[in-house]
């Protein structure tokens, strides 16, 4: 399935769809903003390379990416990729073939603190589970941002690690990383 096949869809307030042209020069007006990358792995991106990805990774059919907009205006990221979970490899359509997903959401710094990246995770979950099908959906940060972090357990994802110095900062060097997850059936079951 790819991504255009899985958007536009509401989220909450929020819309989530594919940018165009326009939309992508948005998002690179507040996406080098340091309060923005303090907190990422890919920290600032180099504009053409970064408007190439938008514009040519629509018909993966691993990554998902779209934008949100509220009231016609790009203050988010979010994303949803599909990668093979951990299985023995000498089975060449074993279970574990495209049943994980990851999640990421990215806010403008002038739009955090109203809940609208739980509202992108929420949104997330439902498009790994319910529309690409996978068996189990993990999410990692630094674990010193805490509003990442919360907003994981918002959705009702687990922390599942805990690593002692396991992530570069450039700033604070060598810090604490978490990575959360939850598996389709717990998420199911939360939805009552």
């Amino acid at each position: 399935m790819c991504a255009t096949s899985l958007f536009p869809r509401q989220a909450g307030p929020l819309e989530l769809r594919l940018p165009d042209s326009e939309e992508i020069e948005q998002l690179l007006q507040w996406r080098n903003h340091p309060d923005v990358w303090r907190w990422l792995i890919h920290t600032k991106v180099d504009p053409d390379e970064f408007r190439k990805q938008w514009l040519d990774g629509r018909d993966d059919p691993k990554k998902h990416s779209s934008i949100a907009v509220l009231d016609g205006e790009v203050i988010g990221i979010a994303d949803v990729w599909i990668s093979d979970g951990m299985g023995q490899m000498h089975v060449d359509d074993g279970a574990w073939r495209n049943d994980e997903a990851g999640i990421g959401y990215l806010l403008d710094p002038a739009h955090t603190g109203k809940g609208y990246a739980t509202e992108i995770a929420r949104a997330l979950l439902e498009i790994a589970f319910e529309d690409l099908g996978v068996r189990r959906v993990t999410a990692g940060c630094f674990a010193d941002n805490i509003a990442s972090w919360k907003i994981m357990e918002k959705v009702g994802m687990r922390r599942e690690q805990h690593g002692v110095q396991d992530s570069w900062h450039a700033e604070l060097g060598w810090i604490d990383g978490f990575t959360y997850g939850i598996l389709a059936d717990e998420w199911r079951a939360s939805r009552g």
